[in-house]
């Protein structure tokens, strides 16, 4: 008898987020992170000062499948964020947090991740004119952007 693959999300840290600053949580409480850079992403949220609001999985954006065109999906992006930068003016930003290797074409290796990046880029398409009509920026942060100051504090 073969054993049954594990399922592969059981490899990731995840969890109910319990904000220290709830009430700069909007949207629904305890966010679910998926992981360990989405962690680390709202625990800079909850801690900085500079973040005034956020959300996690805010926003619903339509999208055509690239791989059925025909087909209309919902694209989820992984935060919304206020903040204030140097000068004191306020910003909102969309975020959506993902492996390099899910980016561009030049990092996708195997297949899996080749069509990863074509769907990502069809999601991010979509929420680029949505950001645009409503005013927001948009950003997509790789572990690179996530870790990149580590251990030079």
């Amino acid at each position: 008898m073969r054993k049954a693959p594990e399922d592969n999300r059981s490899r990731f840290t995840q969890g109910t987020f319990i904000p220290k600053n709830p009430k700069k949580l909007i949207g629904k409480p305890d966010p679910f992170y998926r992981s360990a850079w989405e962690l680390t992403i709202m625990q800079f949220f909850d801690t900085s000062p500079s973040v005034l609001q956020w959300a996690s999985e805010a926003i619903k954006i339509p999208y055509k499948n690239p791989f059925n065109t025909r087909e209309m999906r919902q694209y989820i992006p992984d935060f919304l964020v206020v903040y204030i930068d140097k000068r004191g003016k306020t910003h909102a930003e969309l975020i959506e947090v993902k492996p390099k290797k899910e980016t561009l074409a030049e990092f996708a290796k195997s297949r899996r991740d080749k069509s990863a990046q074509i769907l990502n880029s069809a999601k991010w398409e979509a929420a680029i004119r949505w950001c645009q009509k409503n005013n927001i920026k948009f950003n997509i942060l790789t572990e690179d952007q996530i870790y990149r100051n580590k251990g030079k504090r």
